[in-house]
Formats: C-alpha cells, structure tokens, sequence
C-alpha cells in the first residue's frame, strides 16, 4: 500500500510561505486547512489564499474546509487550483450531490469525521468520495495530542474500504509524529497529515521522509 505525507501549513511560517513550501521537496501534498470560526473556533485561510498560494507550487493541494455551509464553498476551492477538497459529514447538507460535484469538476471529493462521528454513516455512500479523512484531534487548532480512541475506527473505516473494492484514500489528521505514525499506519492508514511534527523541526524535508518510512514499515507485508 502506498504511503503518502501531506504536510500541513497550518502551523508553517503564514508569512514566507512560498518558502516554507520550498521545504519539504519530498511532501506528497500540501494539506490547507480552511477555518470559518464557526464549525471550529479558529479563523484562517480562505479562496483567494489557494489561488495565490497555487502560483508558487506544483503540489498537490489537499483543502480541509473546517466550515459551515461546504455545499456552497467547496467548488470556489477547486476554481482556487485545489485538486482535492475536504468536506466534513457533519458540515454537509447533501454530501453525495457534493462529491459529485467536485468529481465533476475535475477534483478529489473527500469525506471528514470529527472523532465522535462514527464511521459507518458514510458505509453506504462509500465510494462516492476518493478519501476519507479521520480526525484524530478535535478539529480547530494544530499541536493536539493524538487521539488513540480513534485507532479502532482507523481499523474499521479500513475493513470497510477494502469491502468497498474502491480506491480510497484513508488519512488521519491530528497529533501525526515519530510516536503515533506507526499506530496509525497499523491500523489501516495510508496519508498522513502532519504539521507540528515537520514545521517545528529543524528539517522538514528530513521529517517527512522519516514519517513515511516509519508508516511504511508498520504497514508491514500484509498491505
């Protein structure tokens, strides 16, 4: 199974990002969270952010839209230059109509779960989305403890999508580091959100490439 980080600039220098991107050459993608103040506490990012952000990089851009209303925003986001968008289930209106959309557009349509919601609410719709992201800390603000409660989720979100037959990314975002990759990967993740563990270092690039052999090498033979 393949390993894939996608660094968060959460918790990046917000000012020289463009360099900060620079940083981790060996990144899979670039996660952008996107806070409303409303569904979360937290206030940061936005549309036109993406679009001038998307003009100093070729990475993937994977936006996690933490807002209220995903139904009417989401879509600004693929114009913005994101190849992937996030929305939350419990944000959602009509999530089935939006991942069609997005796909429509062109786009990755992907799932999120705050750690309470349980998995099996989206086992019927499954393959409508290209990712499913669990959110091993309260979403909000990065530098959270990992949720371990949450691994036993990771394990049936991926008995479901192997069920599924259909290619399905399963991220986790929220206290990724050194200490937690190995559990989670285990326990059926395959894309890595991490923030504080690679932008706090003196060497991101270093992390990144050290979170994914970690991950790698807990997936073992079996994936």
């Amino acid at each position: 199974m393949t390993v894939r980080i996608t660094p968060s600039i959460l918790n990046a220098d917000l000012a020289n990002l463009a360099s900060e991107v620079e940083r981790i050459p060996s990144a899979d993608g670039l996660h952008i969270d996107v806070m409303d103040g409303h569904f979360v506490p937290n206030l940061v990012m936005g549309a036109p952010f993406v679009e001038s952000l998307r003009r100093t990089t070729d990475l993937m851009f994977d936006v996690h839209l933490m807002i209220e209303d995903p139904d009417r925003w989401a879509p600004h986001y693929v114009e913005a230059g994101a190849q992937s968008v996030t929305f939350h289930l419990e944000a959602a209106t009509a999530p089935i109509k939006l991942a069609r959309e997005l796909r429509a557009m062109g786009a990755r349509a992907a799932i999120a779960l705050r750690p309470a919601t349980p998995v099996e609410q989206i086992a019927d719709y499954l393959a409508e989305f290209d990712q499913v992201l669990l959110m091993t800390v309260e979403p909000g603000f990065g530098g959270q403890k990992f949720l371990d409660p949450v691994l036993a989720k990771i394990r049936r979100a991926r008995k479901l999508i192997d069920a599924s037959g259909a290619d399905i990314w399963l991220q986790i975002d929220g206290g990724v580091s050194a200490d937690t990759i190995a559990r989670a990967a285990e326990a059926g993740a395959d894309t890595f959100v991490a923030g504080s563990a690679v932008y706090r270092s003196d060497d991101p690039d270093q992390v990144v490439t050290s979170l994914r052999a970690q991950a790698l090498a807990a997936q073992g033979p079996h994936r």
